[in-house]
């Protein structure tokens, strides 16, 4: 196997792992592994991510699903909002310079950590 596969495959395994422990995946965990160990530029990493948690997110929710923790009427509910929300953002990202959008991915990802310490 090619080191960059390797790389590719390593970094979605940890990706997959990060989702199905401890329910995140996506940005979070993708978009600072693509930028900074496969290379992709800030922007593509970002548009990357949302189409690699697509498998990511049916393998996972179809194992929680089968074991009954999903709430399908939140699904809908936070589904429903999150398309509206998703299709403005990208719009508004590709507005922003990548060194911005690095600043705020940044900041937005301490943000989330200091909230979880907190609790």
């Amino acid at each position: 196997m090619n080191s960059k596969l390797f790389w590719y495959i390593a970094t979605g395994a940890v990706a997959g792992l990060t989702a199905g422990f401890l329910g995140v995946g996506g940005g979070i965990i993708l978009v600072p592994m693509m930028v900074g160990l496969l290379g992709l530029t800030q922007h593509k990493a970002h548009g990357t991510s949302l189409a690699a948690i697509i498998p990511i997110a049916i393998a996972g929710m179809l194992v929680y699903a089968l074991r009954g923790h999903v709430d399908w009427v939140l699904v809908a509910t936070i589904g429903s909002g999150s398309i509206i929300g998703v299709i403005v953002g990208a719009k508004l990202m590709m507005k922003v310079p990548a060194h911005r959008l690095r600043q705020l991915f940044g900041v937005y990802t301490i943000a989330i950590a200091t909230l979880l310490l907190l609790r």
